[in-house]
């Protein structure tokens, strides 16, 4: 019954069931394919198994992949991973040719800057498919000298000393954000007001504001403004523009599961005979790339011919000025690069433009949702955070990065919440190179695919304590352990950070990072500024997380009034005028 409904739920997540055509002709090409793909699994596990008996693991993971399909679609993957670990040790066999590796240590073997560990075919599957063609990212392409091509033109943009070019925009969002959750969740005079029928009532203080959701609509207007010097519209309307956060969240669900089994997704979902059957489809993620690209190189098109023409003296309009041919946000400098370097290939400017919409909002709204749920979850880790926020220079504007940077106790929530919820569910997966490897003192034989869950590692006791399973910033900071010196606080410091795979690691660390700091570093104290902010109900009882590879969380629900004043360390208040 469970290897029955376990079949179900993957032939669910597969492109064909809704695809009038192909029931057809399945029965006549099923039996045929089922049987030979037995004999060629009996063949290949038999090999496997041999090669990596010494593995302790659950026994059926010795013989297949089915079990960590199944822990995928339970959603809760990372947990099941964290407790196999805490059985079996640094070492746990998840699959027939997968081994899961849980000592920090071997951080710097699996993801080294010098010696390659390719990644698996787990990315293959996360790769975006268009129109029945690949459409690879610098995050998902296996072939590491398409990465460095991708990679190489425009790495730069990415190092925070070019972000912080960026830091205005991000200031500019982080207003319109605050601007809109007071007009739509805060009762400003909270004194009588007329309701709909025109009599005189006592006003709400505010309605329940879904802070989550909010936190991810920036996390996109902020990458709009960035990529393409304007926001999105989320945050205007409220929603989800053209459906982008569902389609994502579709794609991962039906995906992460794949990822245990990628043999599946190659013969079924990206099968190139079977894609004749299909209706051709522009994946939305990339599609919305597009549609971006063609507005840009519009405006530029019209802003150049109305120079050309004469209009208006020759002089160009500002707007189309800053918005077209000398904007200097990603898009632009995207465009700059695909002029200099003509080894790169025509969709590089898409790929370009869709990890930054893909990744580079998930991964921010995973960790502010964190940050939030956890500060007001912990009234005194957010009243000590509010007190320490009163020593940030004077301003009517959102603080700087810089400033925002020196906080130490800020550093350390930001910290501890990537470390305990960390944005990616599933082991980063990598293949042992040729000469093999020795892994926590076992030897692995070359193709063997091991990975790295960053859930499973920053639980670790030696490296986090023996609190590593609990909130507890105070780690990261010097009075984290009682009697510490600064020399030897400093060495745990870097023995944690070492450790740490919120963004993973190496030379495939995601090249997006700094954009995530650069917003939760200014968004949260600034909202923490602007509101006070409480659970809608106690406990916050709709939270719920889901790991279908991004560890997404939904339910944070509170309430927002805004802040006139915050806490000192004498007891005291600061108005929000003096901070």
């Amino acid at each position: 019954m469970a290897i029955t409904t376990l079949t179900s739920s993957i032939l669910a997540l597969l492109p064909f069931t809704s695809t009038p055509i192909l029931p057809t002709i399945l029965p006549t090409i099923l039996l045929p394919t089922i049987l030979l793909l037995t004999l060629a699994f009996l063949a290949w596990n038999t090999s496997s198994y041999l090669s990596l008996s010494h593995i302790p693991g659950p026994f059926l993971c010795h013989l297949t992949n089915l079990p960590r399909t199944r822990w995928v679609l339970s959603n809760t993957a990372h947990a099941t991973h964290i407790r196999l670990h805490e059985t079996y040790g640094p070492l746990v066999r998840f699959g027939p040719n997968m081994v899961s590796v849980s000592d920090p240590r071997e951080i710097a073997t699996l993801y080294s800057f010098t010696k390659t560990f390719r990644k698996s075919d787990f990315y293959r599957v996360l790769v975006f498919y268009s129109r029945g063609k690949p459409a690879p990212t610098i995050f998902g392409t296996q072939d590491e000298g398409l990465h460095r091509l991708l990679r190489r033109p425009i790495v730069g943009v990415y190092g925070m000393s070019n972000l912080l070019t960026f830091e205005p925009l991000v200031d500019r969002t982080i207003e319109y954000l605050v601007g809109r959750l007071e007009e739509e969740f805060v009762d400003e005079n909270n004194e009588f007001g007329q309701d709909e029928a025109g009599k005189e009532s006592k006003m709400q203080e505010g309605r329940a504001c879904d802070l989550g959701q909010w936190l991810q609509m920036f996390a996109f207007d902020v990458m709009g403004e960035l990529t393409f010097l304007r926001r999105l519209g989320f945050l205007e309307s409220g929603a989800d523009v053209e459906g982008i956060m569902g389609a994502l969240w579709a794609y991962f669900w039906k995906a992460a599961p794949l990822t245990q089994i990628p043999w599946v997704d190659r013969l079924w979902a990206k099968n190139p005979v079977l894609q004749r059957f299909q209706r051709v489809r522009m994946n939305p993620i990339v599609g919305f790339g597009l549609a971006r690209i063609a507005e840009r190189r519009a405006v530029v098109a019209a802003a150049k011919a109305k120079a050309k023409a004469g209009d208006d003296g020759g002089v160009v309009d500002a707007k189309e000025e800053n918005e077209g041919t000398k904007s200097r946000d990603f898009l632009s400098r995207f465009i700059e690069a695909m002029e200099k370097d003509g080894s790169l290939p025509p969709w590089a400017l898409s790929a370009w433009t869709t990890s930054n919409i893909a990744a580079g909002s998930d991964t921010t709204a995973i960790l502010l949702r964190t940050i939030f749920h956890r500060l007001l979850s912990h009234p005194s880790d957010l009243s000590r955070l509010l007190v320490e926020l009163t020593t940030l220079p004077k301003t009517d504007k959102p603080a700087s990065f810089k400033d925002t940077r020196t906080l130490p106790f800020l550093d350390a929530v930001i910290k501890e919440a990537g470390r305990l919820h960390p944005p990616f569910g599933l082991p980063l997966e990598r293949v042992v190179p040729d000469e093999g490897a020795t892994i926590c003192g076992f030897r692995l034989k070359a193709g063997t695919v091991v990975g790295m869950s960053a859930w499973v590692v920053h639980r670790d006791k030696e490296t986090f304590g023996e609190d590593a399973g609990e909130w507890r910033p105070e780690r990261w900071l010097q009075d984290g352990v009682k009697g510490e010196g600064r020399e030897e606080w400093e060495a745990r410091r870097k023995k944690m950070e070492a450790a740490l795979l919120t963004f993973g690691a190496g030379h495939r660390v995601c090249i997006g990072k700094n954009i995530s700091y650069l917003e939760v570093y200014k968004v949260v104290p600034e909202l923490l500024r602007r509101f006070e902010i409480s659970f809608a109900e106690t406990g916050c009882p709709g939270w719920k997380v889901e790991n279908r590879w991004f560890v997404n969380q939904t339910g944070l629900v509170v309430k927002l009034k805004k802040r006139e004043a915050l806490p000192s360390n004498d007891g005291s208040v600061k108005g929000i005028a003096s901070i």
